[in-house]
């Protein structure tokens, strides 16, 4: 393997900077979220939580994919408003998980409810900006 070295004075724009992508912000998103539900323990009320809360993120990443290819303008606004829908059904059901179970990882559930708050936030932006 070559070593290279380059010129400390060479200025190399945006080196420091990292990208923003939503994709990815809202696989992480999705997989944390699953991560927490996994933890939580089995019982009938919780697993209709864990059903429903899984469903309705891994809904988000599914319809960002779709989005993303979306033919048309009118497509890509519909698929970002079901996103935000999507959004608000799991950020409901991570706040009765924290109800219903409040000594299991109480930070990390509001960690994610924030983060959700914060995608939806995000979603509304593109959508207002889409029409």
């Amino acid at each position: 393997m070559t070593n290279i070295k380059l010129n400390p004075k060479l200025k190399i724009p945006n080196q420091n900077k990292k990208k923003y992508d939503l994709k990815d912000r809202i696989f992480k998103f999705v997989i944390d979220v699953l991560d927490y539900l996994d933890k939580l323990p089995r019982t009938p009320v919780n697993r209709v939580i864990i059903g429903q809360c899984a469903r309705s993120s891994t809904s988000i990443g599914a319809n960002y994919e779709e989005a993303d290819s979306g033919h048309t303008k009118k497509d890509f606004s519909y698929k970002m408003e079901i996103m935000r829908k999507e959004a608000k059904e799991t950020r409901y059901w991570l706040k009765v998980s924290l109800v219903k179970n409040p000594k299991t990882n109480p930070d990390k559930c509001e960690s994610l409810r924030d983060e959700c708050l914060q995608l939806i936030r995000i979603f509304s932006t593109i959508i207002n900006k889409s029409k």
